[in-house]
């Protein structure tokens, strides 16, 4: 009983721990000593130690004796979880007599506490420093007296100075196991090189098997086991540099944001999206629009850019695609565990977890927040799954894209003035607002209303001070892809909003209609959006031109040249989509520094100096690479389908490394045209079935659910796979997503791309392709329309368009067999004496020194920052 425990043994007990921390230098078994001191002198039937992480956001279990032991290293909250984290984040003893029916209670499977009902802890401090949380449990409930508090919190005030001391010299928790646990927690690993492989040295198979996420990996691995793998790795020093760099990354004052951003230090930009595609063991992306998102904040925090990402949770994700034996896809969903994301509860000021409402005719929908970090940069996610919200709302985010328009408006709703609202909580000002297409609009609505309520502005006075302060990026070259939303579902969401601006309906309404005076026109997002900004662009040169002829009539004073919407051109971040092979190249000959200057010209111009052999020696393995990694995933899915022995085992065999390889992936949208080299089957049997200078192709993507002439569309190449003419030379590797890309874009001689002029935004695919020495094929569309200079890979036609679908076509297929034929088959086989195609070689060079530093997201961002961000927060010395 700790009533019984007098002064004398608990001095003895701490001379005790001090005397074992003197003495044992394995971490492990000096904290498991100290436990055990304290449960024994206490009398419990559990004493267990938390320690609070060097990011001060968590605790982890350190030591135990009574809860189970493989659980220590593992367990770990956030201070806002169980009770536990209450006594941390209180700075105060917390006694509960029947823990399971306390509210702040959390089970943590495997750790054995069932068997436990009463909770003591008490925190660990020095110096005023919160250090960890020391608790003791018995089986029995029972409630803990006065004096019984009292004492055990005078043993953890005691202890409190020697865990410091401990934690400082790295004694209790083994360094390894909490190093790798501070990379983990913060995205910026998956785009260090070094990182990466240290995860994946750890255990491969495991990594492969868990999308490459290194949550779930650590969380399988005891404190033991993994001290084991890295003593046999010789992973320690490794682990240390890792830690280390990832300290100086987030400390660096040095960078370029630092020196051309100083405005937005104090109000940052706050980068809406409805999908951010950071890695894909984060599945809250579906494509394009998802990939340039996570592209842009990568680069915002290697630029030092201050920026923070808004968008949504979902718990299940986009869509697994599997296809049957039909070749027909098939959507499954999966539940995605919050405890295997790096995510952390968003808190404000008070310590206590965010979550926002929003009002709307039918009732109230609430949100709690999520915070990322990515790199220097934090993304928030909103996640409608919480108790208050009615059966049908915490499903609102269970997917991406999913549902009807009520689903749709509900979700923009969340987005944008949820988003707003989870900003102000969280005592965050934005400089700008980012709209990254239109989906986010309403945040500028609840933005103009902050306003008028807080400084008692008029509506249109508002307007004039929110709407500069707007960018307002959009993607989308057809009409039909604009979300808009009858008068009924605007009124019933934005009701509330809409009296708190004082407008009327019509008025509201007029906002989001081309003809504010069209009863019948729907109300339009990018509309909003394009009203309510005073900085709106496309994402290539083209599209700008289209956008401003699709847009033209909401200025009808202006000439079409004049209407206000410019064009800044995507780009992607390199060291996301850079083999590591690649990355050695680099590393060699254009300078240590180089990925801090990618968005310079002048670093790409000493690519020219790589030996031709070298650089043709690691294309040739990154292409072994895809070519294993295509046969594997085909084969696994064929078995998985129930597809007979001898064709899984075929799948293994299918693809030479000799012939041309060339890759097509991107959404199984008709207009992209993925069965267009398709068009005369006689001539591409030919090309593929040529005894000299053979082509075969890699396919993946995804058709969006309700898109049934995509899904025909993806049947029908799939079918024609397994014809014999073209079996073993094309293969569709399913379940396209952030891995699947990145083994195509690293390994693939071409890059086919040949949507319908101009269809195309913009397109990074290709971008990425030339990072890895690939060329592009493609129709002068969207980037490749500015980028093809006559020598820096292949175009399609000359960019000319016709009124009729079919006529167009018919040009670009005959245009692209004879680019094929006449170019790019004849380049790749003329080999020298010494077997390099020297012609190719000198083409590839050409395109990563013309188009790395241009289509890289350094530049797209530092165009963003200074003729965007730093204007809408009003940081311009001088504007004439």
């Amino acid at each position: 009983m700790i009533e019984a425990v007098h002064d004398a043994p608990l001095r003895l007990a701490l001379d005790e721990v001090k005397l074992v921390v003197q003495h044992h230098h394995d971490p492990a078994e000096t904290l498991s000593t100290i436990v055990k001191l304290i449960k024994r002198r206490f009398q419990t039937d559990v004493c267990s130690v938390y320690l609070i992480e060097p990011n001060r956001a968590n605790l982890m279990l350190a030591a135990t004796d009574g809860l189970r032991t493989e659980s220590v290293g593992r367990i770990r909250m956030s201070l806002n979880e169980g009770l536990a984290g209450m006594v941390a984040q209180q700075l105060q003893p917390i006694s509960v007599a029947d823990a399971a029916s306390h509210p702040r209670y959390k089970y943590f499977k495997d750790s054995g506490e069932e068997a436990y009902r009463s909770f003591l802890g008490a925190p660990l401090i020095d110096q005023g420093v919160l250090q960890g949380v020391l608790v003791a449990q018995t089986s029995l409930a029972r409630t803990f007296s006065e004096s019984e508090t009292s004492m055990f919190v005078n043993a953890a005030q005691k202890l409190g100075p020697i865990v410091s001391e401990a934690r400082a010299l790295e004694q209790f928790i083994a360094p390894a196991l909490e190093r790798m646990w501070v990379l983990a927690r913060n995205l910026w690993w998956c785009w260090d090189v070094d990182s990466v492989s240290l995860f994946r040295d750890i255990d491969p198979v495991r990594w492969r098997q868990l999308d490459h996420n290194p949550i779930p990996l650590l969380a399988e691995m005891s404190l033991g086991q993994l001290e084991e793998r890295a003593g046999q790795m010789v992973l320690h020093s490794r682990i240390n540099n890792a830690h280390r760099r990832l300290g100086e990354y987030l400390a660096d004052t040095n960078t370029w944001g630092a020196t051309h951003a100083g405005v937005l230090q104090s109000r940052p930009v706050a980068y809406f999206s409805a999908e951010f595609g950071i890695h894909e063991s984060a599945p809250i992306y579906s494509g394009g629009l998802g990939l340039l998102s996570g592209d842009h904040v990568k680069s915002a925090s290697d630029l030092g850019v201050p920026l923070v990402g808004v968008g949504l949770f979902y718990d299940q994700g986009y869509f697994r695609q599997r296809l049957d034996a039909a070749g027909w896809q098939q959507e499954e969903y999966c539940e995605v565990d919050v405890n295997q994301l790096p995510l952390e509860p968003a808190l404000d000021a008070q310590g206590a977890p965010v979550t926002v409402r929003v009002e709307t005719r039918s009732g109230m929908i609430a949100a709690k927040v999520w915070r990322v970090a990515v790199g220097r940069c934090s993304l928030l996610l909103l996640d409608a799954d919480v108790p208050e919200n009615a059966p049908e709302d915490r499903e609102l985010t269970a997917r991406l894209y999913g549902g009807d328009g009520r689903v749709r408006i509900r979700q923009e709703l969340l987005l944008g003035i949820g988003g707003v609202r989870a900003l102000r909580a969280l005592g965050i000002d934005p400089g700008a607002l980012h709209l990254n297409e239109g989906h986010s609009a309403f945040a500028v609505l609840e933005t103009i209303s902050h306003v008028m309520h807080s400084q008692g502005e008029s509506f249109d006075s508002a307007v004039r001070a929110v709407a500069p302060t707007v960018v307002f990026t959009t993607h989308t070259p057809v009409p039909a892809g604009h979300d808009r939303f009858p008068a009924e579902l605007v009124e019933e969401h934005l009701g509330p909003l809409r009296d708190a601006l004082g407008l009327s309906l019509p008025g509201l309404l007029g906002l989001g209609r081309v003809n504010v005076d069209d009863g019948g026109e729907l109300f339009c997002m990018t509309v909003l959006a394009l009203k309510l900004s005073r900085r709106a662009n496309g994402v290539s040169a083209l599209h700008g031109g289209v956008s401003r002829k699709m847009w033209r009539n909401l200025w009808p004073a202006r000439e079409e040249e004049n209407v206000p919407i410019g064009h800044i051109t995507n780009g992607v971040h390199v060291p996301s989509w850079l083999a590591a092979p690649m990355r050695a190249i680099y590393d060699r000959y254009l300078g240590s520094d180089w990925p801090t200057r990618a968005g310079y010209s002048e670093v790409w111009k000493k690519i020219d100096k790589v030996d031709d052999g070298e650089l043709w020696e690691t294309h040739l393995a990154l292409k072994s690479r895809l070519l294993d990694f295509a046969r594997r995933r085909a084969s696994r899915q064929a078995k998985s389908r129930g597809e007979s022995p001898e064709e899984v085992e075929r799948l293994k065999r299918v693809l030479s490394p000799d012939a041309l390889t060339i890759g097509f992936a991107r959404r199984f949208a008709t207009y992209k045209r993925a069965d267009l080299v398709f068009s005369d089957l006689k001539r591409v049997i030919s090309l593929v079935n040529h005894p000299q200078m053979p082509v075969q192709f890699v396919f993946a993507g995804k058709a969006h659910p309700r898109d049934e002439p995509g899904k025909r569309l993806l049947q029908g190449v799939v079918e024609l796979a397994q014809t014999p003419e073209f079996r073993g030379k094309i293969l569709f590797v399913e379940d396209y997503d952030i891995n699947v890309g990145r083994h195509l874009v690293h390994g693939v001689d071409v890059w086919l791309n040949n949507p319908r002029r101009p269809l195309e935004a913009s397109g990074t695919s290709g971008q990425k392709v030339v990072l890895n020495g690939g060329l592009n094929l493609s129709v002068l569309d969207g980037w490749w329309a500015e980028a093809f200079d006559g020598s820096n890979g292949f175009a399609i036609g000359n960019g000319r368009t016709h009124a009729d679908i079919e006529i167009q076509d018919r040009r670009d297929a005959d245009d692209l067999y004879r680019v094929l034929q006449e170019e790019v088959i004849p380049m790749y086989y003329n080999r020298g004496s010494d077997g390099l195609p020297r012609e190719w070689i000198a083409r590839m060079k050409n395109a990563i020194r013309t188009l790395g530093w241009r289509f890289s997201a350094d530049r797209m961002v530092m165009d963003y920052t200074q003729h965007c961000y730093v204007p809408a927060a009003g940081g311009l010395s001088s504007r004439m």
